[in-house]
């Protein structure tokens, strides 16, 4: 079954933010992923969304998906996501 992680996040340090940005696709690239889909000024339709991006990365199983969140790489360039923004995480499972 197919793991999709959501992520919403709210900037509050740029830089920290681009520096992890910059070393994201090298560490990612070595899970069998994809990134579904990344957006700053997704439309909201109903709601308040009180976000600067959104983040949607797919993963064919979970334990691909747990392999990613726990991989040490992976963990070391998340301290810049994590002092760059304020971030609603969710793991969520595909239809079978």
């Amino acid at each position: 079954m197919k793991i999709y992680l959501l992520a919403q996040l709210k900037f509050t340090d740029l830089e920290a933010y681009q520096r992890y940005l910059k070393q994201f696709p090298a560490v990612f690239q070595r899970f069998n992923a994809k990134v579904l889909a990344s957006d700053t000024r997704p439309e909201v339709l109903e709601g308040e969304w009180r976000r600067d991006k959104v983040v949607l990365l797919e993963f064919p199983d979970e334990e691909e998906a747990r392999r990613f969140e726990t991989d040490p790489d992976y963990q070391r360039i998340a301290q810049d996501r994590r002092a760059g923004a304020e971030a609603v995480i969710l793991r969520i499972k595909g239809r079978t």
